[in-house]
């Protein structure tokens, strides 16, 4: 068996892994990089293989850096099924296509406007490539061995992090590989915990909080604070979600804030039409999170779903204090970046982000604090307050990885992936120092013989 590093090394976006045996090749993850200009240029370099010798996709879970470049392989003619959770299948019906379509909008507003090296400015994929690209996707459940090809056999195991999130174990004659996927917190107010790890030769663990722990905080007060002194300023609080998971966790969290009379009974608007369906997906898999039916239907009950362009444009122009979720959750497109330009200049607002940041996103810019955030060709003043509220994060600290490793026997080698240089190296000293593992920081594009 050997694994060439395509992605998710250095960054914690493009998350890609190649494995090859005996004349058959799998992409673990098949993500699109975000974030710094050199990342994302690569999603448009060729890849080291041809698309059409890989044989077959196994995704961890649906967000975009982990599943948004199977439209872009499909184009360059993969032919091969996508295997996932039927909950990864569900979301990827929403998040690829409107992917797609935000980069055929970018691409288009690049062009009208001008503000584009390319002549024309072009989109990675279109909104009909991505959902032309659903066909290859392939369902498989948790815990059931499957044995796609001779000498091979993989399993999913819940993760956490989002609905559908697997932890992959792949066996092959002579070996076994064990890929972490983002893991889930223990503690997530709405997901449930990762499961115990199956035991493997080698490990491919995440490290997107590997040189920090989560505060010991209550998250609904956090919250409550930021809303309060932002409604108290006759402000309004804009909220750069994640459609899927964090949106719906937050929505949740406004709801019972107002349900304790802890918040004042403001206008929540979800700018997001993808977040709105998923939500709905969320009732369609009750076993794989903490809330009921009841307290799913209860989160948007009192929210104003935004559908219409001409009625998020109306949105800029509140006067009264209210709560926008938007999409994306690093700022790095969608409708939130309107609704930046529109409030991010006024003192008595708030833009709330819930979570990880990534390097050259406009939230790590925003949360760094710069007086000032690029947006359409144009540099727009800061004089909100910017928050971030990394108590929400999806993600599993350093210590709550160790724990989910330390549910192994010592592997051959641990390989640490999926988070910046400095997060990644206090991962790999962590396993040195707690588990006596060999531990290896791989490099983009490197191969390895297991």
């Amino acid at each position: 068996m050997r694994i060439e590093f395509l992605g998710g090394v250095g960054t914690v976006t493009g998350s890609k892994y190649l494995l090859e045996h005996d004349g058959r090749r799998l992409l673990v993850d098949c993500g699109l990089f975000q974030g710094l200009k050199q990342l994302r240029l690569r999603n448009w370099e060729p890849l080291p293989i041809k698309a059409s010798d890989i044989d077959a996709v196994l995704l961890t879970h649906a967000h975009i850096d982990h599943s948004g470049f199977v439209p872009r392989l499909v184009k360059l003619g993969f032919k091969g099924p996508v295997f996932c959770s039927g909950a990864t299948r569900d979301l990827c019906e929403l998040l690829l296509p409107d992917s797609g379509r935000l980069q055929e909008e970018e691409a288009d507003f690049a062009n009208r406007h001008g503000h584009s090296k390319h002549k024309p400015a072009l989109p990675l994929y279109t909104q009909e490539e991505a959902s032309a690209a659903l066909k290859r996707f392939e369902a498989i459940p948790f815990d059931e061995e499957q044995s796609p090809w001779p000498g091979w056999s993989w399993r999913l195991k819940r993760a956490g992090h989002i609905l559908g999130a697997a932890s992959v174990h792949i066996s092959w004659t002579g070996g076994s590989i064990l890929f972490s996927g983002d893991l889930g917190r223990s503690d997530d107010l709405v997901m449930r915990p990762p499961e115990s790890p199956e035991q493997a030769d080698y490990v491919v663990v995440e490290s997107t909080y590997g040189d920090r722990l989560h505060r010991d905080v209550d998250a609904l007060m956090v919250l409550a604070d930021v809303v309060n002194r932002t409604a108290a300023r006759g402000g309004v609080v804009v909220i750069p979600s994640f459609a899927v998971g964090r949106a719906q966790t937050l929505l949740h969290c406004i709801h019972l804030l107002k349900q304790a009379r802890r918040i004042p009974d403001m206008p929540v608007y979800l700018n997001s039409p993808m977040a709105a369906d998923a939500t709905r997906i969320f009732r369609h898999h009750l076993d794989e999170h903490r809330l009921s039916a009841e307290q799913c239907a209860a989160m948007s009950k009192h929210v104003t779903i935004v559908n219409t362009v001409e009625e998020s444009k109306r949105l800029n122009t509140l006067t009264f204090p209210s709560i926008i979720v938007s999409a994306s959750g690093m700022a790095t497109g969608g409708r939130v970046l309107h609704h930046l330009k529109a409030y991010a200049p006024e003192a008595r607002n708030t833009i709330l982000f819930a979570g990880f940041q990534a390097a050259g996103t406009r939230g790590a810019t925003l949360v760094g604090g710069s007086e000032s955030v690029k947006i359409h060709g144009a540099y727009v003043p800061v004089r909100a307050e910017v928050a971030n509220l990394d108590t929400f994060s999806a993600h599993a600290d350093r210590e709550q990885l160790l724990a989910w490793l330390g549910g192994l026997r010592a592997p051959k080698r641990v390989f640490v992936t999926h988070g910046e240089p400095v997060a990644a190296d206090a991962l790999r000293l962590a396993i040195e120092e707690r588990h006596g593992w060999p531990v290896t920081v791989p490099e983009y594009l490197e191969s390895r013989k297991l």
